[in-house]
This record gives C-alpha cells, sequence and structure tokens, in this order.
C-alpha cells in the first residue's frame, strides 16, 4: 500500500476531527457535522479511485478486456 495515500487519509481525518471539535464547542453543531460529511466524501473520493485504479490493473494483468 502506498503510504501517501495512508498519510492523506490520516490527515483528512486530523484535520476534520479538530475543525469538528472547534465548532461543536463553539456551538455549531450542524457546521461540525457538515465538515465530518465533507471529509467523509473527500476519503471515499480516494478510497473509489484506489479501487478503480486496482480494477484497471486486475483486468490488464488477467487480459480480461
Amino acid at each position: 500500500m502506498q503510504t501517501d495515500v495512508l498519510l492523506k487519509i490520516a490527515g483528512i481525518g486530523l484535520l476534520v476531527t479538530i475543525i469538528a471539535q472547534v465548532l461543536t464547542r463553539a456551538g455549531r453543531e450542524d457546521m461540525a457535522m457538515l465538515t465530518t460529511v465533507a471529509g467523509l466524501v473527500m476519503v471515499l473520493l480516494t478510497v473509489v479511485t484506489l479501487v478503480g485504479e486496482l480494477l484497471t490493473k486486475v483486468t490488464t494483468i488477467f487480459n480480461l478486456s
């Protein structure tokens, strides 16, 4: 697994957690929830991209196309 992808996902998680905690303490729970959802979407897009690359490599290796 690529370490840069893991660090990117961990960085997004850390940043989202800090921002959500600050917003929650400021009484903006709705914005904290939107921040959490936005972080989740960013991570999911990263994972979907990786899965797409994996499927491309598998089809290339086994000459499925």
